[in-house]
Formats: structure tokens, sequence, C-alpha cells
């Protein structure tokens, strides 16, 4: 039997169905894993020290060269968030990361929270990664500056798509990228270290960063710490692989934290490797509105790879993870959205799986917002960045808060609850940090839109809390006895209309035949033929005097329906079906303007009898 064309469309571009009793083999292990949830945080490298380094250079205050004393503290605060998050995979191995932790143990108020700034941030995730990733390009090739916000909503569609397609595949696509771009960053490391060795000079630009006179008189420990804050987007997405836990092949827990591991090893080594090759090299940032823009690693990569073959393929592949970091938001935000849909705290939809065995009403609603986010904000990374981390380091400290309340009512060892509490303190206080120095850079936006977003928790939860009130059947209710009126809507008669009068029949006693005329002379034969066909049912002739179907309709219907209000009202809208698909435009499709306006209709039952023309 042929599938219906549209069905073989989306087939060919997403794939066939598979069977829920396959989604266990959908299960991912430790080498797509990490591609898969950890491609964000990894692709930090790209980013992280020059966000350090745009804050150190606006200021006289504090040298270029403490990039790498910042870059060692986010490299420890990122072991204690990798140490604490490996409890939480194990006390969750289905995932839910700072949400699910959250509402179990601190209540469900503060776990709305924790998802509404994660949900944040994974739109932020995508939107940073995805423009970050074309910067790169723009750096190799200065030609496609112009076009940043289009490319960048392509390669939003492009991740959407592949995620559409199912976890398994969008692991393959994303692996290669990935290790290339561990391995070229620990080459690049390696030869710099080298090359240092040898006494190879600076590499600064003439055009770098000026310092900013409104900054330069600053204090050493408010740059210093503005530095910090800007640096900490290094960890965004460290939580991701506990949210999505669940994911992994069993046993989840054990994959899990391995992964988080291996990525917390990576990710330290490559992000202070970067840092010490920039302060060694002396490389400063370029601003975005020069004409020989290009990234702190793109200048790193050009001094010490040369202009060759390996410059254009680690650019290639940095604007490559860079897009493809936007994953672990994609594999995450439709999960941790399945979370709170099932908690009522928003749209259902969101908790449905697709064919695919995706979220897939999650996955687009993700790359819609990051598209948005992408176009009001031209695709500038730096603009973006200060609404970065905030809402990350709200959740692990949530997260660990209530890992703390868990294992203290459990009567869990001292030292995981110490681990924890360090775990809950220490990001608490980096996210006051990154508040604080990042309030009037933008992240103002972030606390206004958490809150709306609450807000938008709080609606749909009393809307379900309602619907559920509304259904509720009570113990002594029964089915109630009702009887019903049929309308047939008769265009004219014809084969298809024969068989609903037939059809008609057999629903009620109280049956009546509805025909709406635009010219009264056509009436008289109308009659004749219906007289003809069927005289046991009346016919009611309804003049349009402004040539619509739909206006002298409604009102006849309210009309029945007000004679008797708590009766139903059945409507049989006959509709011909044609052989060919394509067929259906040269129709007037009249049955469908009347179906929409009977749907809001009190009362009122629609039944389309479609006639198949064979």
């Amino acid at each position: 039997m042929l599938s219906h064309p549209l069905t073989a469309l989306k087939r060919l571009f997403f794939g066939a169905p598979i069977a829920t009793s396959r989604a266990h083999h959908e299960r991912l292990p430790i080498l797509f894993g990490l591609p898969v949830f950890a491609s964000d945080a990894i692709s930090s490298v790209a980013y992280a020290t020059e966000e350090i380094l745009l804050v150190l250079a606006a200021s006289t205050t504090v040298a270029l060269g403490s990039v790498v004393w910042i870059s060692i503290a986010i490299a420890g605060l990122v072991g204690i968030v990798v140490f604490s998050y490996v409890r939480t995979i194990h006390a969750y191995p289905q995932g839910g990361g700072g949400y699910r932790v959250s509402s179990d143990n601190i209540g469900s108020r503060l776990g709305r929270v924790a998802g509404a700034a994660l949900l944040i941030d994974y739109v932020l995730t995508v939107a940073v990664s995805v423009s970050s990733g074309v910067l790169a390009i723009a750096s190799a090739y200065p030609a496609t500056k112009p076009y940043i916000v289009e490319i960048g909503l392509m390669c939003i569609g492009i991740m959407a798509w592949v995620n559409l397609r199912g976890t398994r595949e969008s692991g393959l696509v994303f692996a290669i990228p990935t290790y290339l771009f561990i391995t070229l960053i620990l080459g690049l490391i390696i030869v710099g270290l080298l090359g240092a060795g040898r006494g190879v000079g600076p590499l600064t630009s003439a055009e770098a960063i000026r310092p900013d006179q409104t900054l330069a008189q600053a204090s050493a420990l408010w740059i210093i710490l503005r530095a910090f804050a800007a640096g900490c987007t290094a960890l965004t997405g460290i939580e991701a692989i506990a949210d999505g836990a669940g994911a992994f092949r069993p046993p989840e827990a054990v994959n899990a934290s391995r992964t988080l591991i291996l990525l917390g090893v990576v990710l330290t080594s490559l992000f202070v490797g970067v840092s010490w090759l920039a302060s060694h090299y002396g490389v400063a940032p370029i601003s975005l509105s020069s004409p020989n823009y290009k990234t702190v690693l793109a200048q790193l990569n050009e001094g010490l790879f040369g202009n060759g073959v390996l410059f254009y393929t680690l650019q290639i592949t940095t604007m490559a993870i860079l897009i493809l970091a936007a994953n672990t938001a994609f594999a995450d935000f439709p999960r941790l959205c399945s979370f709170i849909a099932r908690d009522s705290y928003m749209p259902r939809q969101l908790a449905n799986l697709g064919d695919r065995l995706v979220y897939q009403n999650g996955i687009l609603l993700l790359a819609f917002c990051a598209g948005m986010l992408i176009f009001v904000f031209h695709g500038d990374t730096h603009r973006l960045i200060p609404l970065y981390a905030v809402g990350v380091f709200t959740s692990f400290t949530l997260s660990q808060t209530g890992m703390v309340a868990r294992q203290i009512r459990m009567k869990q060892p001292l030292w995981g609850i110490v681990a924890s509490a360090i775990g809950a303190v220490t990001t608490g206080g980096v996210m006051l940090v990154i508040l604080i120095t990042k309030f009037h850079d933008g992240a103002w936006i972030v606390v206004i839109t958490a809150t709306l977003l609450l807000l938008f928790f709080a609606w749909v939860r009393r809307h379900y809390d309602y619907l559920a009130e509304e259904l509720n059947v009570a113990p002594d209710e029964r089915v109630p006895i009702s009887d019903t009126t049929v309308l047939l809507l008769v265009p004219r008669i014809h084969r298809g209309v024969l068989n609903a009068i037939s059809y008609a029949r057999t629903l009620s006693h109280d049956c009546r035949a509805v025909h709406i005329t635009i010219n009264p002379e056509s009436v008289p034969k109308m009659v004749e033929e219906w007289e003809k066909h069927a005289p046991d049912i009346p016919l009611v002739i309804l003049e349009s005097s402004y040539r619509s179907l739909v206006e002298p309709l409604m009102e006849y219907i309210d009309e029945a329906v007000g004679e008797r209000p708590n009766h139903f009202l059945t409507v049989i809208v006959p509709q011909a079906v044609p052989k060919h698909w394509w067929q259906g435009i040269l129709h007037n499709n009249a049955a469908i303007p009347i179906k929409m306006a009977l749907a809001s209709r009190k009362n009122v039952v629609i039944t389309n009898l479609r006639y198949f023309l064979d």
C-alpha cells in the first residue's frame, strides 16, 4: 500500500519510525555520549579564553598574563562541579539533573527556578555556540562576515534536522568533528610548548583592543572578578551529562559518570593550555568591527600552525564543533522540557516522543528560540555572552543544595554531604559574582526572562489543575441520557450525498437537510430532486445574500442549539476525496471553512462523511 506523499517525504528527510521496543538500542555508549552531551563544554575552549582577555585588555590595572591564573581557578571550579555532578548521576541515573534534584529535595518552587534557569541557558548555548562557530569561519573567510546571521540561522536549521532524525544518528554525525577538534587543539598546545622552548617570539597583533578609559582606573579585584565571570562560560554544558544520564547505555550511572570525568579532564587541559599559549605569545583580542578581525584562537592557530592546511583545518573544525556544541542543548533541552511537562508546568505536547524516539516538539521550540536570539543580536557572540552562565550556575547551586538535603535525609556518609555543600557554596558564590559583574551588560535580561518563565509555569499548572477538576468524575455520576438532532449539509444531489442520506437516517429520528443557496433561481430544481430521493427528510433552504456559506449556516445552527441547549446537534459535512491528492486543488473545498467554524460551537458534533472518487 502506497503511503501519503507527505508521509513519504517525512520518512525521506527524517527516517522511518522507530518502534518503542527499539528504544534500548538507541542508547549511547561513552564514545558517542561525549560528543552528544559534552560538545558544548569542550567547544568553550574556542571562546572562553578570549572572553577573559576581552575584560583584561580593557583595563590597565591587571596584566593580560593574569589569564593563566584565572583559567587555573576556573579549572579548579570545573573539578568541583564534575565531582558534585558525579554524585548527582548516581542518585538520579535516569536523568533530570538540577530540575529533578531540586524539585524532589528542596521543593517544587526551587525546582522550577532551576528548570527555568536551565531552559534559558540551553537556548543561549545554541545561540552562542552557533554564533561563535560562524565567527570562526569569518576569521578564515572574511567575505562571509556580512552574512553571519543568515549562516547562523541555516546552521540551527541543520542542527534541528539532524536531531529530529534521532539521538544515535546525531552521535555518529558529531563524533568526528569533536574528536578532531580535541586532537588539533592538543597539537596546537604541543607546538606552542615546543615553540616556547625554542624561543619563538610574541604573536601580538596591531589590531588588538586598546584599554577602555572608563575601566582603566577600575580596581584590580573588580577586573579580575569580571574576567573570572566571563571565563566561567567554560562551565556551561557540564550539567548536560547529568541531565541526560538516562540516554546512556546500562549501567546508565556508570557510563554517564565516566563520560563526565573524561569531559572534566579534557576541558581543563585544553582550556588552561590555550590560556597559557595566549599569555606566553602575547595574543590579545581584536574588535569584531575591525576589517582584520580574528578570534584569539585563530591568531594562535595562524601564528603556530602557519597559514596552510592545518590553519584552515582547525578553523573549519572549530566552526564545526562550535555549531555542533549546540547539540548539547538539542539533546538536553527537549528532555528537560519533557520532565517539566510531565509535572504539568509546560504544555504536555513537549512530553511526547516522536517517530524517531526524540522529543521533536522540544527540538523545534529550541530551534525557534535560538534563531530569534541570533536574529535580534545580529549573531554577535560578545553581546550574547553577558546573558550566558547565570542560568547554569543557578542550576548548579540549587542542584547541589538539593543533594545536601537528600543525603542528610537519607543519612548518607558525612564526606558526601560536605562535598555537595562545598559545591553548593562555591557555585553559589560564582553565581553572585557573575550576576553582579554582568548585570549591567545584560544579565538583567536573564533575570526578567526567568521570572516570566516561572509565571508561565504557574499559568500552565493552573490550567491543568482546572482541567482536571472539570473533567473529574464524581462517585455518584452516571452516563447522561441524550438525544441528537442531525443536520445534513447538501450542496447538491450526487452519489456522495445519497450515501450521506443513508447514514443520516441511522443516527436520529430528528433528521434535517440544509441547503445554502446563493442563486434563488436554482431552488425549485433542488427541491424537486430532494423530493425524489429523500421525501421523508425535511429540506431547509437558507439564502445567502452575501454569497457566504458559513454565516447563514452558523445562524441557523445557533438557533437550533438555542431551542434545546443541552441537546446534541450532529452536523454531517459531505466531502468528496479525489483519487490523487493534487486533484484536490481543483475542488472548492467548502467543507474546510465550515468545519473550522463549527469547531467552536458548544454541543455541536461534526461528522465529516467523505466520498472517495475512484
